[in-house]
């Protein structure tokens, strides 16, 4: 079997792993448009902040490939997919044969039109490595910098490099800083604690043109001087192989639970992929790092002739932004149940009879227990959930639930 991965991230490692599982023998080769062998992504702005060197940053040990008998052609982009002939073609020219194929090209930023904006001649996006690197060559004590985007990406290099420069501004559309994962008030509590660093946020705004590096605001007549900007808007899946192709695209590629796409022989994973969402039982991008690996680990399996599914997933964050700590799950919908005090924010949404997600900040205590109530939509009525409310235990479960999920973890 010749086993092919398009892209080298989280999901292209899942995938070998999960081929490997079933199959110790397939030939796997990985076309990986970056020139280094998979890190972790999330780790760029603690690289930059200094709490992780960047020879740490790898994902798995340096030996991984060779040990899985894989070979990478690093800095090669996959220009085509050919599903009649099987093969895939690169930047050169070159045909790479397959028997089965995984597309895990992830996406890229969304860089939204905005009036001067290619006269500005220090502009970075905060994705890669390379864009780390190049950042960090730019940052010094007297730089100001503004970074349009106050969602995930944003921040997150805000945090990394705001201990390094003169100033740091923010710009966004919306109302609150992280609008895809927080609620107003949670919101609130992070930017409260970015502001009181030194950040400067400017909400409910956009930049509305540049001169040189100037931005002129839409709202307000505030105009913002800087030597450095950020466009950290979002990002947009990469699915021009697959569409090009004919495979069903929507907003990402479609794909179903066994990570197959509509093209025979042609699976997708990470963030480039429509997969099933179990909290809301309908496909969605959850561009998220525990996701991209099942989907990529599941869609390994099933590659090298084995089965499996993902039925499970919900969307869920884990993030940080320096003593501040975020934990999210699943959908805030319904009845809430509310814990705010000082610090701390805890929000538990309970529809139909069953917890359908959360909002924890700096409340982290067996927030396990949460998760796996989501994830089996488990009737509240069948746990005490009185106790759950003040501490997740499991003792709140039947001595029958308690051993089914003790037999889980051995």
């Amino acid at each position: 079997m010749k086993y092919v991965i398009i892209g080298n991230s989280i999901a292209a490692t899942a995938c070998i792993e999960g081929i490997r599982s079933v199959n110790g023998k397939g030939g796997i080769t990985v076309v990986s448009a970056e020139k280094y062998p998979v890190y972790g992504r999330p780790l760029i702005s603690y690289c930059l902040l200094g709490r992780v060197k960047r020879e740490n940053m790898g994902y798995r040990p340096s030996d991984f490939y060779q040990k899985n008998g894989a070979e990478v052609l690093y800095g090669r982009t996959a220009e085509k997919i050919d599903p009649e002939k099987k093969v895939v073609i690169l930047d050169d020219g070159a045909e790479i044969a397959y028997d089965k194929l995984l597309v895990s090209t992830g996406s890229r930023p969304f860089v939204p039109p905005m009036q001067g904006l290619d006269g500005v001649s220090k502009k970075f996006s905060f994705m890669t490595m390379d864009d780390m690197l190049a950042l960090e060559g730019e940052l010094s004590a007297d730089k100001r910098v503004l970074v349009i985007g106050a969602g995930l990406i944003g921040l997150k290099c805000v945090e990394g490099i705001l201990a390094r420069v003169k100033s740091v501004s923010v710009v966004d559309m919306a109302d609150r800083i992280l609008p895809s994962i927080l609620d107003n008030d949670g919101a609130a509590v992070v930017q409260r604690g970015l502001e009181e660093r030194g950040v400067e946020f400017f909400l409910s705004n956009s930049a509305e043109k540049f001169e040189g590096n100037v931005a002129y605001l839409k709202n307000g007549g505030k105009k913002i001087e800087f030597d450095i900007l950020v466009v950290a808007v979002g990002v947009r899946p990469n699915t021009a192989l697959v569409s090009e192709a004919g495979g069903e695209v929507n907003r990402g590629i479609v794909v179903d639970k066994g990570m197959h796409t509509s093209l025979k022989d042609v699976y997708a994973a990470g963030d480039c992929a429509e997969g099933f969402d179990s909290s809301t039982g309908s496909n969605r991008i959850l561009a998220l790092l525990p996701n991209a690996y099942f989907q990529g680990n599941i869609a390994g399996v099933n590659m090298a002739g084995g089965i499996a599914l993902h039925t499970d997933a919900i969307p869920m964050n884990a993030i940080g932004f320096f003593d501040t700590h975020v934990l999210t799950a699943g959908v805030y919908e319904g009845e809430v149940i509310a814990d705010v005090h000082d610090n701390v924010y805890k929000k538990l949404f309970i529809k139909d009879g069953c917890l359908v997600g959360f909002i924890l900040i700096n409340d982290f205590l067996r927030a396990g227990i949460y998760t796996s109530l989501i994830r089996g939509k488990t009737p509240l009525d069948e746990v005490d959930f009185a106790l759950l409310e003040r501490e997740p235990r499991l003792l709140a479960f039947s001595k029958q639930a308690r051993k089914e999920k003790l037999a889980q973890r051995v």
